[in-house]
């Protein structure tokens, strides 16, 4: 199966054009089950395997607390794989096409309120060192422009254009959008370059590095976003998607376009978009309730 992984994940960069961490993503779900595969199954060939065979693997991840969220994921990875096979002819048919995506409980982020964003980015005591800057900006660009963790964190400083005020962000599928910036993270970020080619004199074009001078990964970004929203919200759902979510959310309750919003977020349909507008229904009975035409008419 090895051999059949590496061209299917090939496959996915040079004709699905989907990023480095979407396809070792796909990449450590797939080995999830070659690995069930080698242990339970007497590695099976890859035309062998049934679906009997893959229900004992949903058996096995379940076994493991791993809720339906994730299961499903990994499933998801692996029915991509299965089509794959055929379509290269190492298999016939579709061993999957009968599954039925597990159930999940839906689970509505909360968005950050305007006050706890004012109390993070103003209220908090950053130190004044390169560390304290980094990390005020990941912060502010996080929430100012709404981009994904992945997406901040394969920024180039060529990707900054400070006369222009703007960032691009190579997105999901290796998209390209331009988000405008204001003025203020502009002055934010002319600081933090100017103290980056102090610190450092590795030639890189890494625009965020960490306190080694080396690129940063995903659980650092996630644990710098944590230990400073713990300081500001009781929330429990608080990682870098809730700035994102929160960017969204505060957009369309100041009146922003969906379509605009939807082209600064880089979704590639209104639909994932939509879903922020369901996020504060008290907001937005507000809004109807000072807008409409017919609000103060009483019925016969």
């Amino acid at each position: 199966m090895v051999f059949s992984l590496e061209s299917f994940l090939d496959h996915l960069n040079k004709e699905k054009n989907y990023s480095s961490h979407t396809i070792i993503a796909y990449q450590n779900d797939i080995k999830s089950f070659i690995n069930f595969n080698r242990n339970y199954l007497k590695d099976k060939s890859e035309s062998e395997i049934e679906y009997t065979d893959i229900r004992s693997w949903i058996g096995v991840l379940s076994d493991q607390n791993l809720d339906h969220k994730t299961i499903n994921r990994k499933i998801s990875a692996l029915k991509s794989y299965f089509k794959f096979l055929i379509k290269i002819g190492v298999r016939q048919d579709d061993p999957m096409k009968i599954h039925h995506t597990l159930k999940t409980a839906k689970r509505a982020m909360t968005p950050l309120s305007i006050q706890e964003m004012s109390l993070l980015l103003d209220g908090l005591d950053f130190p004044k060192t390169f560390q304290g800057m980094r990390d005020k900006l990941i912060l502010e660009l996080l929430y100012q422009t709404g981009m994904r963790r992945a997406e901040l964190i394969q920024l180039q400083i060529n990707d900054i254009d400070l006369n222009l005020k703007t960032v691009k962000v190579l997105g999901k599928r290796n998209k390209e959008r331009l988000i405008p910036l204001t003025k203020s993270i502009c002055d934010a970020l002319d600081m933090y370059l100017r103290a980056r080619r102090t610190c450092f004199t590795a030639e890189t074009n890494q625009l965020f590095l960490n306190n080694k001078g080396n690129i940063l990964y995903p659980q650092f970004v996630y644990n710098l976003v944590r230990k400073y929203l713990t300081q500001v919200t009781t929330k429990k759902q608080i990682g870098p998607h809730i700035l994102r979510h929160t960017f969204a959310t505060h957009m369309l309750e100041g009146g922003a376009n969906l379509n605009a919003t939807k082209e600064l977020l880089g979704h590639s349909s209104l639909a994932a978009t939509q879903v922020y507008t369901h996020s504060n229904i008290a907001a937005l009975k507000k809004v109807y309730q000072n807008t409409h035409p017919r609000k103060n008419r009483k019925s016969n």
